[in-house]
């Protein structure tokens, strides 16, 4: 768990004067830090000396105050780590995602050149099968390798045979190429150049088999999210376009894209309309119209229009960039589990010649002992986790769902809490008019609200942008007013009306209206509903008379209440609210929700010590949010997720997962995604265990020959990385 008591503190010893304290958040803090905190708490009048250990992850403290008791200690401590605990939390996923880093063979070659080493050996394999003279088994001594069949034999198995010595000479240890170097050697031996060539083509189509899904899985994402122009037409001037390659556009340069054409750049649309697929960057299928004003990505394609486009964003910097690398870099951020079969199957090596050895000693059969080799746990245990991390993170990332790492699939997997913002992630993130009421008699609906909006025209408040947007639904026309007067944190006012026959039109807080002498017992009745709902209301006055009251409120997301549903049937038994909003708005959309708690009036940093405070308590916590607000919280959660198309950089830059369409349901979708990908890894381990297990029992006791027992071993193999490509068929959407 990654903040499991992070904070806690235990005392090692304390003497008189002195105590140390151990706390893990000292093995986190770096060299930096270290020295920050130690002057930092010197500077405390009854401390003498700190000393902070790095590798123990403690801190000595001498003291003057002797009557001190060890809580007011910890406390100290504990203020002191949580000042800088960003700090500590990013280097503590640093640290956990580069723990391990084991190279494998099969990174190194191309589908394509080990197709041409599996053509070879089936080859040279055939003709020692079928055609190879019986002189040529009968030649003894020097001679016995001095013929073109056992060299070549060697110069096949020559990268198994280095990579396996390599290991020995760089690492002190086996691997499981030293395993094969071992079988092969042992069959050159013997005469038998079939069975280690039958042992190298097994285990070549296994590592084919493994590099081309790996490849094949990649590929797929990075052919979904390709810009795929070389070429683009820029705009040099109103009447002039000129066809250019995509390297030289810079910023602020000005692109246009027809029908069927894919769009390079991330931008705003300045002229003309289209209807957009954005299926590569959000993962929904359904075009979407969009005109001036609008922003697009890069990768995404015109199905129908003409547009023209203000380039914000190319290169690098664009969106479908920042995603590829994404998705490439979460290769390397490695799961518990996947660093223990790691770890594990190295471990299992030396087991496989101890086996050997004891064989041997037993039977005096070299054949039975070689059975010991060319049987290991450790390709098919690694396999067990590394394809099934790389398709389900590929399987996440087709569906608009930006997986950082395997180590996020496995925290998912271990839910217990999760926390949802409330503004952009519950709801909408766009105020709406909700209830409407008129208190003057000769004015109608629209005419209320059309004054409203001379008032409310030229302000961007959010609650000014939902009237506005009401008044352009219902096609209502503003009437003419005087020059808009803004009181901040209060309201807006102007004049509708020339001369003396001007009237005052006041919109905003029931305390503006106060302060302005306007009399409000009319909508005593109107205010307590607006309060029942969770809505903000605003007032709106006619000079010192109340004319009207709107309630205002952020819809929840369509599928929000399935969605949380759903995370309870996938066993997450606490589900919290945390928000800066005002306490009856957070109580509403709880309720409505059927969400467990709710902490409101929260600041950025208060949602952070939230998420702390949970995993203190043990519970592996997913945060998410869409907002600059809520990036702390997304960086201390064992996993944080940024929801939503209209999520910003920062969340997307602090997050582990991106979610990048407005489809709540994806977060139980990913959850249910990372339980299959954990109980296909338990299922292949057991299928690797149990047979490999199986094979070596048949060939110690000589009922299994080698050549079958590679057969056997390289066919486990293969079972488990079929049982792994189940997870690119995993329907998100519906599970």
């Amino acid at each position: 768990m990654k903040n499991d008591n992070l904070l806690a503190c235990e005392i090692v010893h304390r003497i008189r004067g002195r105590i140390r304290i151990k706390s893990k958040a000292f093995k986190y803090i770096g060299a930096s830090l270290k020295t920050e905190i130690e002057k930092q708490l010197v500077q405390v009048r009854y401390i003498e000396s700190v000393e902070i250990s790095l590798i123990t992850g403690t801190i000595l403290i001498y003291f003057e105050d002797v009557s001190l008791s060890e809580q007011n200690l910890i406390n100290l401590i504990q203020n002191t780590l949580n000042s800088h605990i960003f700090e500590i939390c990013k280097n503590e996923k640093i640290e956990k995602s580069s723990k391990y880093v084991i190279e494998r063979k099969l990174q190194e070659e191309t589908p394509g050149e080990i197709i041409k080493k599996i053509i070879t050996t089936a080859g040279l394999l055939g003709y020692n099968l079928f055609f190879k003279s019986k002189q040529e088994v009968m030649v003894t001594g020097i001679r016995r390798f001095l013929n073109y069949n056992t060299l070549s034999t060697l110069a096949l198995a020559m990268p198994v045979l280095k990579n396996g010595i390599n290991s020995l000479i760089k690492n002190k240890r086996p691997n499981a190429d030293t395993l094969s170097s071992s079988a092969i050697i042992s069959s050159i031996l013997l005469g038998k150049e079939s069975a280690a060539l039958t042992i190298m083509f097994l285990e070549e189509v296994s590592e084919l088999l493994t590099v081309y899904t790996m490849e094949k899985t990649r590929g797929a994402i990075k052919d979904m999210l390709s810009v795929g122009e070389s070429y683009v037409w820029k705009e040099i001037s109103e009447d002039n376009v000129k066809r250019v390659p995509i390297e030289e556009i810079q910023k602020d340069d000005i692109i246009v894209v027809q029908t069927g054409e894919k769009i390079s750049v991330d931008g705003k649309i300045i002229k003309g309309e289209a209807l957009i697929d954005q299926s590569s960057i959000t993962g929904e299928y359904m075009p979407l119209k969009k005109g001036e004003g609008e922003t697009v990505y890069a990768g995404t394609i015109v199905k129908n229009g003409n547009i023209s486009i203000l380039a914000e964003k190319v290169g690098d910097d664009r969106t479908v960039s920042r995603i590829i690398k994404l998705v490439e870099d979460a290769n390397f951020n490695k799961a518990d589990i996947q660093n223990y079969a790691d770890t594990f199957s190295a471990q299992l090596i030396p087991l496989n010649f101890i086996l050997a050895g004891i064989v041997y000693a037993s039977t005096r059969s070299i054949t039975k002992a070689m059975s010991m080799l060319v049987i290991d746990y450790s390709c098919g245990i690694r396999l067990s986790t590394a394809v099934a991390f790389s398709a389900a993170i590929n399987t996440a990332a087709k569906n608009g769902i930006l997986v950082k790492g395997s180590n996020f699939i496995e925290e998912l997997s271990k839910a217990e809490t999760v926390i949802f913002d409330k503004t952009g992630t519950i709801t909408e993130g766009k105020p709406k008019v909700q209830s409407i009421e008129v208190f003057d008699n000769s004015m109608s609906e629209n005419e209320m609200i059309g004054l409203a909006g001379a008032a409310e025209e030229q302000s961007s408040h959010p609650l000014a942008t939902a009237i506005m947007t009401e008044i352009k639904d219902r096609g209502i026309e503003i009437p003419k007013h005087s020059k808009i007067k803004t009181v901040v944190s209060r309201g807006v006012e102007t004049k509708v009306g020339k001369g003396k026959e001007a009237k005052v039109i006041r919109v905003g807080s029931k305390k503006y209206m106060l302060e302005n002498n306007v009399n409000l017992t009319a909508a005593i009745d109107a205010e307590r509903g607006i309060i029942s709902r969770g809505e903000i209301g605003l007032y709106i006055a006619q000079d010192d008379k109340i004319i009207g009251l709107i309630g205002v409120s952020d819809p929840p997301r369509e599928n929000i209440k399935k969605a949380i549903n759903r995370l309870r049937n996938y066993g997450v038994d606490d589900i919290v609210l945390l928000t800066g909003d005002l306490r009856q708005q957070a109580e509403t959309i709880a309720s409505r929700m059927s969400i467990d708690r709710y902490e409101s009036e929260l600041l950025p940093e208060d949602k952070a010590k939230n998420i702390l405070k949970f995993q203190s308590k043990g519970s592996n916590v997913i945060m998410i949010g869409d907002g600059v607000n809520d990036a702390p919280a997304l960086s201390y959660a064992n996993v944080g997720v940024a929801l939503g198309s209209t999520r910003t950089d920062v969340a997307m830059e602090a997050a582990d997962i991106t979610i990048t369409q407005d489809n709540p349901l994806l977060v139980p979708g990913v959850i249910g995604l990372s339980k299959n990908t954990v109980k296909t890894i338990k299922e292949n381990f057991a299928m690797v265990i149990g047979l490999n297990t199986f094979a070596l029992v048949l060939g110690a006791t000589g009922i299994l020959a080698p050549i079958y027992a590679s057969v056997l071993h390289n066919s486990t193999t293969i079972l488990v990385v079929l049982n792994s490509l189940k997870l690119l068929k995993y329907d998100i959407k519906t599970n």
